[in-house]
This record gives structure tokens, sequence and C-alpha cells, in this order.
């Protein structure tokens, strides 16, 4: 293969979105408290700022790359940015959460469609070190930018208002529109089906969208109410549905004969607690630091306090494949996860009596060990399969990556509310009720990153090469997305 480097343009506008684009996601739950305040809107409802945008996030992401290679990839881009652009507008004018809410929810649609095919236009743009080089610094925007929003989203909450992050990401996303126009050739893929497999795309929303509802209004309905039991019966009958319609699709969103793998099945559970957790965590922090009850920062000071465990996973992907190779794919997996616990554990155990200080280590050992479980995870779901099933298995790992983060949030929030609520009742201060809240949530996750350690068995036969420049650019990224990583014949134990 002859290599050849990435445009400026196409790098600058593929990088640029991705860093955007998750600077936002990142930022919202650092600015939910300050738009609760100016909506007048309770922060539980604004969390499907959160779950909505993962939901829809889920549903699009493989459909939108889909589309890129059927009817151009710099067209779907373009209608991403349009899209996300839109999105902005409308949820800074809003003054109500459902305008909020909305508008995240297109942006779940916008920003999944804007990473697939950002990522598909730098593939094809470059080849050899020059696509490993391209392919590595879209990693770093991508990481930069989640890392980046909380702080950036803070201080403009104390500088402009929490519009202002809004009306910024809408200027960069339309300085991108003429880049892509002058400097980005379209491209497609030829030889794939033209079929799209919109019933499929429906059926995943569909599915999701009730089980999260339920989850997030459990408390309020009653955990036996005809409302929650028949969300729950909805996604059942939805999940059941997609299966039968995947099997006939002639493009199918999810190839089910995939799900007989069981290293990608593995890996794909581990990146799919990893994402949720994660986003859960980030979650609940964010609203426990910012309470009065709490530690009364402001949305800057939170997201400071949050960079460590950002900071944290970013810093070890580095060491990551190395030390994956050197002890196995499957014991990196476990030992991540073990770490992972060992942090929520500490965390479980939080008082009201503790300072900013007490958080840092066990938030910094958990983001190391999530990092180094997601690493191999995200490695091992492309080494699991064949050269021609590896976009089909990166795809199902996005997937999952919305998806742990859309339940996982939902989830938390409601046994964190619950907690606080019932430690209310029985008499406890604010500042308990609290961390009680807290408290809860951490066991909840301390048993999620438990079972992740259980992996181990589904994950026993892979087998990482060494790493070359390639694993190393999709490292970059793997907190965020997964790179098709062809992979080498030796990669699965037979």
């Amino acid at each position: 293969m002859t290599d050849r480097a990435a445009g400026k343009g196409v790098l600058a506008a593929a990088c640029v979105s991705a860093f955007v684009v998750n600077a936002n996601t990142s930022a919202v739950t650092i600015l939910l408290p300050s738009i609760s305040q100016d909506v007048g809107a309770p922060v539980a409802e604004l969390q499907w700022a959160v779950t909505g945008y993962s939901l829809v996030g889920a549903a699009v992401i493989v459909t939108s790359g889909a589309l890129g290679d059927v009817l151009g990839r710099r067209k779907i881009f373009l209608a991403g940015l349009a899209l996300f652009i839109g999105s902005c507008v409308l949820i800074a004018l809003s003054t109500s959460a459902t305008g909020v809410v909305a508008g995240r929810m297109i942006q779940g649609a916008s920003g999944a469609t804007i990473l697939a095919c950002g990522m598909s236009l730098l593939s094809v743009a470059a080849s050899g070190s020059g696509q490993m080089k391209a392919i590595t610094l879209w990693g770093a925007a991508s990481a930069a930018g989640a890392a980046m929003g909380p702080l950036v989203g803070g201080l403009l909450v104390e500088s402009t208002g929490w519009q202002g992050l809004f009306w910024i990401d809408a200027g960069i996303a339309l300085a991108c529109v003429p880049l892509t126009l002058r400097t980005v050739a379209e491209s497609r893929d030829t030889e794939r089906s033209r079929a799209i497999d919109w019933a499929g795309t429906a059926l995943i929303a569909l599915a999701l969208s009730p089980v999260v509802l339920a989850f997030s209004k459990g408390n309020d309905w009653g955990w036996a109410s005809a409302a929650t039991l028949g969300c729950f019966a909805v996604g059942i009958v939805a999940t059941v549905v997609f299966v039968l319609v995947e099997r006939r699709a002639e493009a199918p969103l999810v190839n089910l004969s995939l799900l007989r793998n069981g290293v990608l099945v593995g890996a794909t559970l581990a990146i799919l607690i990893v994402a949720g957790t994660i986003n859960a965590l980030m979650y609940v922090l964010s609203l426990y630091f910012q309470d009065p009850a709490g530690f009364g920062m402001s949305a800057f000071e939170a997201g400071l306090a949050t960079l460590p465990a950002a900071a944290a996973m970013i810093a070890i992907t580095p060491v990551i494949t190395p030390l994956a190779v050197k002890i196995g794919g499957a014991r990196a997996v476990g030992l991540g996860f073990l770490l992972a616990a060992a942090g929520f554990g500490v965390l479980a155990f939080v008082e009201s009596s503790w300072t900013y200080a007490a958080f840092v280590a066990p938030m910094v050992g958990l983001a190391i060990g999530l990092g180094l479980a997601n690493g191999p995870a995200s490695s091992g779901s492309t080494a699991a399969v064949s050269a021609d099933q590896v976009g089909q298995a990166s795809g199902i790992s996005n997937m999952a990556r919305y998806i742990g983060a859309a339940v996982a949030v939902a989830v938390v929030a409601t046994v964190f509310n619950a907690g606080i609520n019932s430690a209310a009742s029985d008499g406890a201060g604010d500042a308990d009720a609290l961390a009680s809240g807290l408290g809860d949530a951490c066991v909840l996750m301390t048993v999620w990153a438990a079972l992740g350690v259980a992996l181990v068995v589904l994950l026993r036969r892979l087998r990482l090469r060494r790493a070359h420049a390639l694993d190393r650019a999709a490292g970059a990224a793997a907190s965020l997305h997964t790179i098709p990583v062809p992979p080498a014949r030796e990669q699965v134990a037979a």
C-alpha cells in the first residue's frame, strides 16, 4: 500500500468537528444545574438531555455510516453538520426543558453522523502511514474534546451563560461547511448494497426508549405499575421484532451471526460497561459537586474537578496496548475492571464530611481501570472477526457505547435520586442525604465493574498482536469510538 497523506482540508474538517462534537457532549452534564435554573425545570427532567442524546446516537451511528457509503460520505457529513448547527441554535434559544431535550436528541443524530462520516472521509483520503497519522490526530482531537468540554462549558456558564457553548459550537460547525465543500472530495462505496436498514434503525430506538423511560420514571410510577411494566413490555417486543427483521434484512444494522462470536460479545459487553459507568459517574459527580449540600462548586470548578478522571483515561492510552500484548487482552480487561471496581467501591463509602481531595484518588484509579479495560476490548471487537466483517464489528461496538451511556445514566440517576429521597425521609440532613444517594449510585457501578471482571471468560481466546502504528491510532480514540482495524490471522486463537 502506498503512503498518501490526508489533505489539510479534510483533516481539519474531520478533526475540528470531532473535537466540537465530543466537547459538546461532555460539557452538557456540567451545564445541567445552570440550565435547570434558567428554564425552571428539575434536573431529573433534563436528564433526558443526556440519555436522549445517547439513545438517538445508538440508533443512528451505523445507519449514518451506511448512508455515507451509499449516497456520498461528504454529502452525509455536511448533512450532519447542518443538523448539528440547527440543534445548537434550537437549544440556545430554548426557554423550556422540552426545547433543550429535543435539541439534544437531534444532536445525538447529528453527532453520530459527523463522527461516523468524518472517520470514513479520513479513511478514503489517506493510505498507509498517512492514514495512520490522520486517524491518530482524529482520535487525539476526539479525546481532547471530551476532556476539555466540561472546562470550556463551565467557563462559558460564568462568562456568557450556558447558551454560549451552543452558539460557539454552532459557529465552529458552520465554519466547517465551506471548508468541507472546498477541500473534501466526494466518495462512496460502489460495491456496497444500496439497501438501508430503516426498520432496524427505528426498532433500536423503539426498543431502547421505553426501557430508558421506565428506569427514569419507575420511582414515580411504581416499579409494578402498568406504565412501568408496559414500557418494559414494549421494549422486549421491539427487541424480538428487531431480531426477526435483522434476519431478513438485505443490509442489516446488526449482523446477528456475529453474536455467536464469544470474543466479540465479551468485547462489546466490556465496551458497554465502560461507556455506561464513566458517563453515569460524570453525571452524578457533576450534580454532587455543584449542589449546595455537596461542595457548592461553580460549573467551571466542577468541570475542573472532574478533569483528573478524563486526564487519567487519556494518560493511560500509550501503555494500554503494550501491556495488553504482554499480559494478554483478557487479563488486561479483567485487571482494568478490577481497578475500576476498587475505585467505585471506595466512592460507595462517601460521607458528607469528605473533602474534594478524598475523591481524587478513586476517580483517577477507576478512570485508569476503565481505560485499561476499554483499549483491549475495542481492539478485540475487530480482532475477533474476519477482515470483511471488521466494519460490522466496529459498528456493533460503537452502538454499544451509546446504549451503555443511555441506559446507565438513566438507571444510576434513578438510584441516585431514590437514595437521596430515602435518606431524607429517614431524617437525614441535605448533605447526608446527597452523600447517601451518591454512595448508592457508586455501589451499583461497583457491581457493574465487578461483572466486567467476569468477561475474562468470554475473552480468554483473545490474542492481540504486537502493537503497530494503526493499533496506537485506534487506541487514541478508543474511549470514544472503535476504529475498524483489519485483523491479522494470528490475533484470535483457533
